[in-house]
């Protein structure tokens, strides 16, 4: 039992030593011998006498006597004061330990098996970002030999470099591209009826000329930027 003690074996709760020795040295089992990771350790060590303490409190004689309720019970009131995913852990914590009980036969079923745990959806909105080298090999890859080509140079530019969402850059009119103080601007509408305009970077600038200009779409300045050509630019 002392070669033990360097891996910090948890003590032997009460209810586990009512069940007898071989019930003993099962429990200590579980953590010395079957989790390697000294944090689950910790954890699953804490929820054990944590729990079996509790079952001693409201009469429960041996560890071979705890049932689903007792399980359910202490699960719910924890639930009370835990955020879902501690009292998650702690359940699985349990349900390891009567498993392994269960294989060592000290005790016949696991109490813990049927009992659910809280619910938790982790629901994870960020989108991902395009790095510079990988934003340049997608604007390098794009076909510029056709009028799709040059318009979704010209589109995905404008997300890349102004960070516009794809619904204002679909919804950008000939007339949203203009000049002023000798520099491109562009104007997005954005969410909510609002208006955003700001000065293109240098490539973008020639993206847009270059799609407005070899499409000539500048006759119509109500003309969406997105409009659909498959025809081959003018020379």
């Amino acid at each position: 039992m002392n070669q033990l003690a360097p891996i910090a074996a948890p003590a032997v709760p009460a209810l586990v030593v009512a069940a007898g020795e071989r019930a003993s040295m099962r429990f200590l089992e579980f953590f010395t011998a079957n989790i390697r990771n000294p944090h689950t350790r910790r954890a699953y060590a804490r929820a054990a006498q944590e729990f079996l303490a509790w079952c001693t409190s409201v009469g429960v004689p041996s560890i071979a006597a705890v049932q689903p309720v007792h399980v359910a019970t202490w699960i719910e009131a924890a639930t009370r004061e835990l955020a879902a995913p501690s009292v998650k852990q702690r359940l699985a914590a349990l349900r390891h330990l009567f498993d392994w009980l269960v294989t060592g036969q000290v005790v016949p079923v696991n109490p813990a098996g049927s009992v659910r745990g809280p619910r938790h959806v982790v629901t994870t909105g960020q989108t991902p970002v395009l790095d510079p080298l990988e934003a340049r090999a997608l604007l390098d890859s794009i076909d510029t030999l056709t009028h799709a080509g040059l318009r979704d140079r010209a589109l995905i530019g404008l997300m890349v470099y102004s960070f516009a969402r794809i619904g204002a850059a679909l919804g950008m009119t000939v007339e949203d591209v203009y000049t002023q103080n000798r520099r491109l601007w562009v104007r997005l509408r954005e969410k909510g009826g609002k208006r955003h305009a700001m000065p293109c970077h240098h490539n973008l600038d020639e993206y847009l000329t270059a799609y407005l200009d070899r499409v000539a779409l500048r006759d119509d300045p109500k003309g969406r930027c997105s409009a659909r050509s498959d025809a081959a630019p003018a020379s």
